[in-house]
């Protein structure tokens, strides 16, 4: 496994992840996660036709199926690691998907200053799932300060994962994975919605929804209001 710098874990590996011949991995919990994920962002997403970009997008299956599930959109994936990118790049090709990217983005960087981000003009969404409880805080803070500059007014940040709500973790298996993650690196850890809302409101981004998803898992959505 690499240890982070600064962005988050590499976290697929072919060995551990189902490696294709042509660079594909699998997520084990693609397929319970995007069904539900696509659902609940269809009243969010379905009506737009912009450019949405996906920080840390893993094996690059969720960006594919998210483009495939929002042809209106231009959908972007990126991710800090060669081999996660190889992947996206991929899974976009066997599925004949006309999806963005995949671009090097460090979120804990000035990623919002980057010329091939610039170059996809003001954003409809900034998407980045199960990234920021695997990374140190400063991943969160990139990308809520990036987002508040490359969103469109009205423009989405959306975090899916579990948190810490109210200052209280949603039930004991998230309890004892956030003590896993802590053990593991002490710079991680579930994230409180109230933390980022605070951050989010100072980069111009106010609370547009928190969503009840399976496994006690949440998607936030922060809205450009600057």
């Amino acid at each position: 496994m690499t240890e982070p710098t600064s962005a988050h874990v590499a976290r697929y590996r072919p060995e551990s992840h189902g490696g294709e011949d042509d660079g594909r991995l699998r997520s084990p919990v693609f397929d319970r996660v995007s069904p539900v994920f696509l659902t609940a962002m269809a009243p969010w997403l379905g009506r737009r036709g912009g450019t949405v970009l996906e920080i840390g997008a893993g094996t690059g299956q969720q960006a594919t199926a998210s483009e495939l599930a929002f042809p209106a959109l231009r959908w972007v994936a990126s991710d800090p690691d060669p081999v996660h990118r190889r992947s996206i790049a991929a899974w976009a090709a066997a599925l004949k998907a006309p999806l963005g990217g995949p671009l090097d983005i460090d979120a804990s960087a000035d990623w919002a200053g980057l010329p091939e981000v610039a170059a996809l003009g003001p954003l409809d969404a900034v998407v980045s799932m199960n990234v920021i409880h695997i990374a140190p805080m400063a991943v969160a803070r990139g990308i809520l300060a990036g987002a508040g500059r490359v969103l469109a007014p009205g423009g989405l940040c959306v975090f899916y994962g579990p948190f810490v709500v109210g200052g209280r973790m949603i039930g004991p298996g998230n309890a004892a994975f956030d003590a896993r993650l802590r053990a593991e690196n002490p710079d991680w850890g579930l994230r409180d919605v109230a933390e980022i809302e605070e951050i989010g409101a100072e980069a111009g981004l106010g609370f547009a929804a928190l969503l009840a998803m399976p496994a006690n898992n949440r998607i936030l959505i922060l809205q450009k209001t600057l």
